[in-house]
C-alpha cells in the first residue's frame, strides 16, 4: 500500500502532538455522486503539520442559494498528508470503506446540482462549484481533484478537478489514483420480468389527472411498470420519451400515450419504434402527467418496431379543445381539415414561456371578450373562460433560432407568411402540457400550402377609392428619428444623445440607420396604399416640426413617390401651445396629423388637448385591514395630448381630433387598491383603466361645443365595449348595471382636476362608426392571441350621416411581429418593404361623402341663390355668409 495514501497508528499519534501551522490547508479532494444514495466527500490536509479540525464544518450550498447548510461540523484533528472521507449515512448508501479509512457518517443530501464547500470559523475556505448558479452540473459523477493541488480555493477552479464515471468509489480514502477502499457495486439491469404491467390508458384515464394519484398530492403512492413503443423524443423542452400502447383500449376518452420523464436527452438506443419497459411514480407535473424515472432510471429496452400512426385529433360536440386534448395527452396527433384548427397567434415571442410560438384555437381566433361584451359582463367571463379553454400552443422541442420557425423551413415576408386565421393542416406533434397549458411539440415540417388562408393579405384596403374623402388612424409604431445613426433632434424625455441611443434609454424606435429606413419604407407604402385625405398618427416621436424631426422626414419620404394633386402636408400647432414651445406634450411620443392640401384645407389653428395626470403622493390610500393593511406608494402617471383641427371639405367643417390613451401595461393608483398592480384587473380592462376613464371625460367635455362634423380617430388602449368608448358614446347609468368611475388623485393643466374619482351618469353621445357598419367583432390589433380594437373612429351624428364605408386594413394584426422592420431578435430573417407588418396597429379608414357645392347655374341649373343652393349648401354659407350666393 502507497504510503501516502495510509498513514500508520504511530505517525498519526505523533501527527496529533504537533500543533498546526499556518501553511496548513483542508481542502476537498475528492466528491462522489452516485446512484440513489450513495455519495462521499473526501477532504484532505495538504499541510506538513496536523490540524485541529474545530471550527471548520463541510457544507452544500443548495441549487442556486448563496447561504450554505451544513452537512458535518467536524472535530479531533488531521494529521499531515491524512485524507477523511465523511459519507452518507443513509442505509441504502452501497459505499463500503475498509476499516483503516478514517471515515465519519452524515446526512448528505447534494444531487449535482448543489456545491461543497469548506467552512473554518464561518469563513469559506474551499469550493467544489460556483456558488449562485444552477443546473446539474455535477450529476452521476465522481469528480477528483488533482494531485498537483495543495492549496484550498474559496474560488472555484473547474481545471483542478477531474471526472470519473459514476458510482467510482475506489479513489475514497486516497489522495489521488485508486486506494481499493471502496468497492464499487455493481448494479443490476432493470428487468420487466416478472412485473405486474399497467396500461398507460388507466395511467392516464379519463379526468385531467391520473387516477392514481390521490387527491390533492401530485404522484402516486407506489410505482408502476409500462411498457410501450416510443413514438417520440425529448431533448430540450421535454426531457425523456414518449411512450404509446401498440393495442389501446379502442376507447376514444383515455390517452394510449404517456410522456417518460428522465431529466436528461434519452440514450441514442431509445429511437422511435423501439420497445420500451419503465417503472416509477405517476407525476401530475404542472399539467403534464408522466412517468417519473429520473432518479432510479428504472428502463428496459427491447427491439424495434413500427411507431404507431398519429391519431387524426377532433374536437367532440360539447366538449371543448382543453378537454378533447386530454384524450390524446402523451400521444402523437395530427391535424387536418377535420380538426378544424385555427392560428389565433401568429408565431413570434412568447412571455409567459420566453421562448418563440404559435398559438391554434379551435374553429375561429379567439377575440378579445371585452371587444364584443361588457365588462364583468356575465357573458363577458363566460367568453373569457371559453377562450383559456380553447388554447393550444405550438412548440419545438428545442427553442427556435431568431427569426426560423423550425417546423416551417420556408417562412419568409413574401410567400412563406402566417396571419391569424390560418387554418392549419398536416401538423403533427406530441400532446404534452408547460406552464399549465397544452402543447403540441411538433414533430415534422410544414410548407406554406398547409396554411389555408381564411383572411388572405390585400394590397390596399377595398375601400381606398369610396366616398368624397378618407380619414385614417395609423399607429406607426414608435417611428423615432433621434437615434445617432438616424440624426435627428431629441424628444423631451431624452437626458442626452447618449439616452437616445440606448436600447432601453428614450429612444424606443429604431436604432440603426437601416432599421429606420426599412420602418419608413414600409409605413410610406401603407400611407400611400390607404389613399386617405387625412391621417392621424400615433407613436411618432416628439421631436418638433423642424426639417430633421420625425414627422418631417416621413412627410419627405412620403412625398418623394406622390404627385402634387396626392402630396401630404402636416398639422403645426401654434408654438406658444406647445410644450417648450416645440412639442406636443412631454411624452417621447405624439399624435400627428397629416392632410392632403389639394383635398382638404386647415379652416382654424389647430387645437391641443391636455389629458389629465395622476398625481398621488405616498400614503394617499390605504388597502387591506388590520395588521395587514398597508398604504400606497408614490404614482405620478401622464397622459399624450390630443390634437384637433378643423378642415373645410367642399364647403363644409370637420373636426378630427387625433388620440392615443394611457396604455394598459404600467399600472395606476386604482390597480394598486385592486391588488392588481401585478396582474390583469378583473374586468379585463387593463392597467390604468379609470385613469383612461378620466381621459375621455376630459375629451368628451372639450369637444362637446364643436359645430359641424366631429370625428375622434385613435388608438385608444381600450377594446369596443370597455369604460373609455362608453363615456365617449351611448353610456347610460340608469342601463347598466356597474358603474363606470374616473380616477382619482388627477390634475389638469396643472390644476386639481379630481381628488376622487367622479361616477360618469351619462355617455357624450358619440357613434362608435365601426359598430355601426359592421357590429362589435372587429379588429385592429391582436395581444396574447385574442384579437379586438384598440383603434377607434367615434364620430357625431354629422359624420355618421356621411359615412361610406369603414375598414380595419388587416396588415398588421394578423401578420407575425417578426416581420417588422426592428432586426434585434429576427436573425437572419429577410424583411420585406411591403405594407405588412409596417405595425402592430392596422389603419383604421374611413369614407365618407361630402358632395362639393355647385355654384349656382354650375351644372345644376338651379339660377343664382335659388334654395336649393342654400340648403345644399347650407354649411358652406355658414363658413361664408357674406357670399352673394347666400344672401
Amino acid at each position: 500500500m502507497d504510503n501516502v495514501k495510509k498513514l500508520s497508528a504511530l505517525a498519526l499519534a505523533i501527527a496529533v502532538a504537533v500543533p498546526a501551522v499556518a501553511n496548513a490547508d483542508i481542502l476537498i479532494s475528492e466528491y462522489v455522486e452516485g446512484s440513489g444514495y450513495s455519495k462521499a466527500v473526501e477532504i484532505y490536509n495538504s499541510g506538513s503539520a496536523a490540524v485541529d479540525l474545530s471550527g471548520y464544518s463541510l457544507v452544500y450550498y443548495s441549487k442556486g442559494e448563496t447561504t450554505p447548510k451544513t452537512i458535518i461540523e467536524l472535530d479531533g484533528s488531521m494529521a499531515a498528508g491524512a485524507v477523511k472521507v465523511i459519507s452518507n449515512k443513509d442505509s441504502r448508501n452501497v459505499i463500503s470503506l475498509e476499516p483503516s479509512i478514517d471515515s465519519r457518517l452524515a446526512t448528505i443530501y447534494f444531487n449535482g446540482d448543489d456545491k461543497v464547500g469548506i467552512i473554518k470559523d464561518g469563513t469559506l475556505v474551499d469550493i467544489l462549484g460556483e456558488i449562485g448558479t444552477t443546473g446539474d452540473w455535477a450529476k452521476d459523477v465522481t469528480l477528483e481533484r488533482k494531485a498537483d493541488v495543495t492549496l484550498a480555493s474559496a474560488d472555484y477552479v473547474q481545471s483542478q478537478w477531474l471526472t470519473k464515471a459514476k458510482n467510482t468509489f475506489s479513489g475514497l480514502g486516497a489522495r489521488s489514483g485508486d486506494f481499493g477502499g471502496g468497492s464499487t457495486p455493481v448494479e443490476p439491469a432493470f428487468s420487466c420480468v416478472g412485473e405486474t404491467l399497467t396500461p398507460i390508458y388507466d395511467v392516464q384515464g379519463t379526468g385531467r389527472k391520473s387516477p392514481l394519484i390521490e387527491a390533492g398530492k401530485y404522484e402516486s403512492a407506489d410505482e408502476v411498470t409500462i411498457s410501450g413503443v416510443v413514438t417520440a423524443r425529448g431533448e430540450s423542452l421535454f426531457k425523456g420519451f414518449y411512450l404509446q400502447e401498440v393495442v389501446g383500449d379502442g376507447s376514444p376518452d383515455t390517452s394510449d400515450g404517456v410522456f417518460v420523464y428522465l431529466g436528461e436527452a434519452a440514450p441514442e438506443s431509445v429511437q422511435p419504434g423501439v420497445q420500451v419497459c419503465v417503472q416509477g411514480k405517476v407525476k401530475d407535473y404542472y399539467g403534464l402527467t408522466q412517468l417519473d424515472i429520473k432518479k432510479e432510471k428504472k428502463m428496459e429496452i427491447g427491439e424495434m418496431g413500427l411507431v404507431p400512426s398519429p391519431a387524426n385529433f377532433y374536437v367532440a360536440e360539447g366538449e371543448n379543445l382543453t378537454q378533447a386534448l386530454n384524450r390524446y395527452e402523451g400521444m402523437q396527433i395530427q391535424l387536418d381539415v377535420g380538426s378544424d384548427m385555427k392560428v389565433t397567434r401568429s408565431f413570434g415571442y412568447d412571455y409567459a414561456s420566453r421562448r418563440n410560438n404559435m398559438v391554434l384555437s379551435h374553429k375561429a381566433p379567439l377575440m378579445k371578450p371585452t371587444q364584443v361584451f361588457a365588462p364583468l359582463s356575465a357573458e363577458a367571463i363566460a367568453l373569457q373562460n371559453a377562450n383559456r379553454n380553447n388554447e393550444l400552443y405550438v412548440e419545438s422541442d428545442y427553442k427556435a433560432k431568431n427569426g426560423e420557425v423550425p417546423y416551417f423551413p420556408t417562412f419568409n415576408a413574401e410567400t412563406g407568411y402566417i396571419r391569424i386565421g390560418d387554418q392549419i393542416n398536416n401538423l403533427t406533434g406530441m400532446v404534452s402540457y408547460s406552464y399549465g397549458e397544452p402543447r403540441l411539440v411538433v414533430t415534422n415540417e410544414v410548407v406554406a400550402g398547409d396554411f389555408v388562408r381564411i383572411n388572405e393579405r390585400s394590397d390596399a384596403p377595398e375601400i381606398a377609392n369610396e366616398g368624397d374623402i378618407r380619414v385614417a388612424s395609423f399607429n406607426v409604431l414608435n417611428l423615432f428619428t433621434s437615434d445617432s445613426d438616424i440624426g435627428g433632434p431629441l424628444n423631451p424625455m431624452c437626458k442626452d444623445q447618449a439616452d437616445a441611443d440606448a436600447s432601453r434609454g428614450c429612444g424606443r424606435g429604431a436604432h440603426s440607420l437601416e432599421d429606420y429606413q426599412l420602418q419608413r419604407t414600409k409605413i410610406v407604402n401603407a400611407i400611400k396604399a390607404m389613399n386617405a385625405d387625412v391621417i392621424g398618427l400615433m407613436e411618432i416621436e416628439n421631436n418638433g416640426f423642424g426639417e430633421h424631426s420625425s414627422i418631417q422626414y416621413l412627410l419627405n419620404a412620403l412625398n418623394a413617390e406622390l404627385s402634387q394633386d396626392d402630396a401630404y402636408a402636416f398639422i403645426e400647432p401654434a408654438s406658444a401651445d406647445m410644450y417648450r414651445g416645440e412639442f406636443i406634450g412631454s411624452d417621447a411620443i405624439t399624435v400627428g396629423i397629416l392632410y392632403r392640401p389639394a383635398k382638404v384645407q386647415p379652416a382654424v389653428d389647430a387645437r391641443i388637448i391636455a389629458m389629465p395626470e395622476q398625481h398621488a403622493a405616498a400614503g394617499v390610500a390605504t388597502r387591506g385591514e388590520g395588521a395587514k393593511a398597508e398604504t400606497s406608494p408614490a404614482y405620478d402617471k401622464y397622459q399624450r395630448h390630443s390634437l384637433a383641427q378643423t378642415f373645410m371639405i367642399h364647403g363644409e367643417p370637420l373636426t378630427v381630433v387625433v388620440n392615443h390613451l394611457k396604455s394598459k401595461g404600467s399600472g395606476c393608483l386604482e390597480d394598486w387598491l385592486e391588488f392588481s398592480e401585478n396582474k390583469d384587473p378583473a374586468d379585463l380592462q387593463g392597467k390604468c383603466n379609470e385613469f383612461r376613464v378620466s381621459a375621455a371625460k376630459v375629451l368628451g367635455e372639450s369637444l362637446k361645443d364643436v359645430e359641424g362634423g366631429l370625428l375622434v380617430i385613435g388608438d385608444m388602449n381600450a377594446y369596443g365595449l370597455e369604460d373609455p368608448i362608453a363615456v365617449l358614446t351611448d353610456y347610460d347609468a340608469s342601463n347598466s348595471n356597474r358603474e363606470l368611475v374616473s380616477a382619482s388623485w388627477t390634475r389638469l393643466n396643472g390644476e386639481v382636476y379630481e381628488q376622487a374619482g367622479s361616477v360618469i351618469d351619462k355617455g357624450y353621445g358619440l357613434i362608435n362608426l365601426n359598430t355601426l357598419f359592421h357590429g362589435p367583432a372587429t379588429f385592429s390589433y391582436s395581444y396574447s392571441g385574442e384579437l379586438g380594437n384598440l383603434d377607434h373612429a367615434l364620430a357625431n351624428e354629422v359624420v355618421a350621416d356621411k359615412l361610406v364605408a369603414i375598414e380595419d386594413w388587416n396588415i398588421n394584426s394578423l401578420e407575425s411581429n417578426l416581420f417588422e422592420y426592428s432586426g434585434k431578435y429576427t436573425g437572419d430573417l429577410l424583411k420585406s418593404e411591403n405594407a405588412f407588418s409596417s405595425s402592430d396597429h392596422d389603419p383604421v379608414i374611413i369614407a365618407l361623402t361630402y358632395p362639393r357645392c355647385h355654384k349656382p347655374g354650375k351644372g345644376k341649373g338651379k339660377g343664382k341663390g335659388g334654395p336649393w343652393f342654400r340648403e345644399t349648401c347650407a354649411s358652406w354659407c355658414e363658413v361664408k355668409p357674406s357670399h352673394p350666393f347666400c344672401r
